[in-house]
């Protein structure tokens, strides 16, 4: 193994570590956030954001984001002290605001943001960073691991969700 490869390697799993995490949650927050976003609440709250001048929108953006990026870093540093089920809470709240509240103003107030040009050249380099990482960790084994875990969480996602509706219909 050369030393690149060796330096790269945590980097290659931590990356790979985040993606099946991601990839294992999509199917359960995906429907939540698509549920969540056709409530008439929602639409009326998105209307009006999007309505707002672009700055407002920022604001209104950054000062949950501020509480949730933080409660993340939080919770992983409690999972780190071995409590579970502290960090772990704390994390879902972290992430369930993530998904439900900060995509949702994201989404209606992005043509307004994207005014904004450092806010755009900043959103760019971080698709841009994203884009590359997910390249790159592609053309490496730890991939076929994250396509087995898209694919096994999506089976358990739709027996779940055949379950559900069984036993509601």
């Amino acid at each position: 193994m050369t030393l690149k490869r060796l330096v790269l390697l945590p980097l290659q799993v931590l990356l790979g570590i985040l993606v099946i995490i991601d990839e294992l949650a999509r199917p359960v927050y995906g429907p939540l956030i698509r549920r969540f976003a056709a409530l008439r609440l929602v639409e009326i709250g998105e209307r009006a954001v999007a309505a707002l001048p672009r700055f407002v929108i920022l604001v209104l953006l950054a000062v949950p984001l501020a509480v949730a990026e933080p409660l993340k870093i939080y919770g992983l540093l409690l999972l780190g002290q071995g409590r579970l089920v502290r960090g772990l809470l704390i994390l879902a709240i972290a992430y369930l605001a993530s998904f439900l509240l900060i995509e949702r103003i994201y989404a209606a107030g992005k043509p307004k943001l994207m005014t904004i040009g450092w806010f755009a050249w900043f959103m760019g380099l971080i698709d841009w960073i994203r884009r590359m990482l997910l390249d790159w960790l592609k053309g490496t084994p730890i991939w076929a691991v994250v396509t087995a875990a898209r694919s096994f969480a999506a089976r358990v996602a739709a027996i779940f969700r055949a379950a559900v509706s069984q036993r509601r219909g």
